[in-house]
């Protein structure tokens, strides 16, 4: 499965008549709709200067959770520590920000342009414990080429 999306994920970010964002929001979806455990994907973009993290697209139901702070619940964590976090269990996890009660578990992968952390793709799963080793290098992989919409 995540070698055609995989595909699918760097035909899209070559289309040329899409702009950078229905790009993203196209792969939010794509990954939202055909990954039975990805029930809510989104892109954060970090603002250095104010050490928050920003809602970009996003596939799933709407959160409040627009606007991170730094070293806040997991996404926070990631901005931060600039490394993969995947949580099998958010119930485990002390510093959790909850979006639905319906997340159990969640994936957080950053995204770097030029060496430099300014976002990640973050997803949430209605299961415990669902995300691999696949889930994580394909994850780095669709972060890989959206990096290349910000060259």
């Amino acid at each position: 499965m995540f070698e055609e999306l995989s595909l699918s994920i760097t035909a899209i970010c070559n289309q040329e008549d899409a702009s950078r964002d229905e790009k993203m929001q196209t792969i939010c979806d794509l990954l939202q709709s055909r990954v039975e455990h990805y029930d809510w994907v989104g892109f954060y973009f970090a603002n250095h200067q104010t050490r928050t993290l920003h809602l970009g697209a996003f596939a799933g139901e709407p959160t409040d959770h627009t606007e991170i702070p730094f070293g806040k619940g997991i996404c926070g964590q990631v901005a931060v520590s600039n490394q993969n976090f995947v949580v099998p269990d958010v119930k485990a996890q002390d510093n959790y920000i909850a979006c639905s009660l319906t997340v159990k578990s969640e994936i957080v992968i950053p995204l770097f342009v030029n060496g430099v952390n300014i976002g990640q793709i973050d997803i949430d799963s209605h299961q415990l414990n669902p995300f691999s080793q696949e889930d994580v290098r394909f994850l780095e992989f669709v972060n890989t080429q959206v990096a290349k919409l910000f060259d």
